[in-house]
């Protein structure tokens, strides 16, 4: 019964962790462009934009 007392908190702080980690991916935007990536593969090498 005492480990709860240990895992619970833990398990919020990195529940909490991975929130802030997400919403700091979101706001720089890394979930911008979803689809170019996933294009860019089908390229060949000449025909790819310069980043």
């Amino acid at each position: 019964m005492n480990i709860l007392a240990i895992l619970i908190p833990a398990a919020l702080v990195l529940g909490l962790i991975g929130l802030v980690a997400f919403l700091w991916a979101l706001r720089s935007g890394q979930f911008e462009d979803l689809d170019g990536a996933a294009e860019r593969i089908l390229l060949p090498e000449d025909d790819r934009p310069n980043p």
